[in-house]
């Protein structure tokens, strides 16, 4: 398998980068980025045989077989369509889109092209998800509240790695969609109740710096999401699955019970990783040709359910 990674030098680029590597028989072949200096020199140092600032000669290249975008949000979509239009299965970093109209029309062309076309929705693949998804399909749990805290101290536009961002991050369209796509996924429903709060607006980014937010599915499962760019301690989000039988505490590939005890995750999957979990999916759904576990289509009700909470948003305004 082939691989043009978008974004490359980007903190989720170089995750993808790194996951590849523990792959057999996959290969990143082009390397796309806004710095002609900076991405000569970075596969140069990753000895990727090319590299660009131009996606689109990525795509008309015969030695790239699928391409992930590790881009801006704001990029996904129109990235997505040109994958798609050149003949190349891709994958994007989530969302799919930042609007319900874009991620329509890409779950559209997907269907038209009949590529592979993923969204990276990584909580589906974090060991820690996985094990509860297991225990859910085999009726051994269900859940009935998730309470999931996504928390960040940010003052400028920086990205996981501390450098310096070209684009505006969202709590509800970026961080808010892990959850939202992961709560729909493990309850096997659409949420039927929203609601959704926001603070002030930042004079500077642009965008609100702490949200809440609330779900209820048909079936009766809660979800309560708190974010905020404005907590002062570690970056990230944690998960509470309270189920009928137990309490679980997710934090990315790791999970202990509601007591504090690590829960043996060794039978779960191939790796601890569920960004390389995540790309391995993808390569086996090209190779077999077959839908991916978090293909646009799967995806798309998380972006229907972030469109009716944005609405939530702009009512209260």
């Amino acid at each position: 398998m082939r691989v043009c990674i978008a974004g490359a030098a980007g903190a989720f680029g170089m995750k993808h980068l790194e996951a590849i590597s523990a792959i057999e028989d996959a290969e990143v072949v082009s390397v796309v980025g806004t710095n002609a200096e900076k991405m000569q020199a970075f596969a140069a140092e990753h000895n990727i045989p090319h590299y660009t600032t131009d996606l689109a000669e990525s795509l008309a290249r015969d030695d790239v077989d699928c391409v992930i975008l590790a881009t801006p949000t704001q990029m996904h979509a129109a990235q997505v369509a040109q994958c798609l239009q050149a003949g190349k299965h891709v994958q994007t970093e989530i969302p799919m889109a930042d609007n319900i109209e874009d991620a329509k029309k890409i779950v559209a062309l997907q269907k038209e092209t009949g590529l592979v076309a993923m969204a990276g929705h990584t909580r589906r693949f974090n060991p820690s998800h996985q094990w509860i998804h297991d225990k859910i399909q085999a009726g051994e749990l269900k859940v009935q509240q998730m309470d999931v805290q996504t928390y960040f101290f940010r003052r400028t536009n920086t990205n996981a790695k501390g450098e310096a961002r070209s684009w505006t991050d969202h709590l509800l369209w970026h961080h808010a969609c892990h959850t939202v796509d992961l709560f729909q996924y493990q309850t096997g429903e659409t949420a039927s109740q929203i609601q959704a709060m926001q603070g002030p607006i930042h004079p500077d980014l642009g965008i609100a710096m702490d949200m809440s937010i609330g779900m209820k599915t048909p079936g009766g499962a809660l979800c309560t999401l708190s974010l905020s760019f404005n907590n002062d301690g570690p970056f990230g989000t944690f998960f509470r699955y309270i189920c009928d039988k137990g309490t679980y505490i997710a934090r990315y590939d790791d999970l202990e019970d509601g007591h504090g005890n690590p829960v043996d995750l060794s039978g779960v999957a191939v790796s601890f990783n569920g960004i390389e979990l995540q790309d391995r999916e993808f390569f086996a759904a090209i190779r077999e040709g077959r839908e991916p576990n978090s293909s646009l289509s799967q995806c798309f009700p998380a972006m229907d359910t972030l469109d009716r909470l944005e609405q939530c948003l702009n009512a209260a305004e």
